[in-house]
């Protein structure tokens, strides 16, 4: 039992001393910033942006709807932000900013 229990430890002290030896082929270990990069046109092939189709959804970028507004107002108001976590938005806001 205690020459298994031996032959084990042994193999795995090799087995942890061959995965942690350094590559050969990178002598200092790490990656260069040279093999990192790729060319502008290499990334756009699979990187592509999403163009806008309208003038419709060019507004909706810029301005929110009420309903949007009234959350933005509530999360930032702390005892009503806590409050809608509890009973919901609607009633934490009629309670703190009235009707909506």
């Amino acid at each position: 039992m205690r020459s298994l229990l031996a032959l084990l430890i042994v193999t795995l002290a090799v087995a942890a001393l061959c995965c942690c030896e350094k590559d050969p082929k990178e002598p200092s270990g790490s990656l260069s910033a040279d093999s990192i990069k790729i060319k502008k046109e290499v990334a756009n092939a699979f990187v592509k942006r999403q163009k806008r189709s309208s003038l419709y959804e060019r507004y909706f970028e810029y301005y929110k709807n009420p309903m949007e507004q009234m959350h933005e107002r509530c999360e930032n108001y702390p005892p009503c932000d806590y409050l809608s976590d509890q009973i919901g938005f609607s009633l934490a806001y009629n309670r703190f900013f009235g009707r909506y």
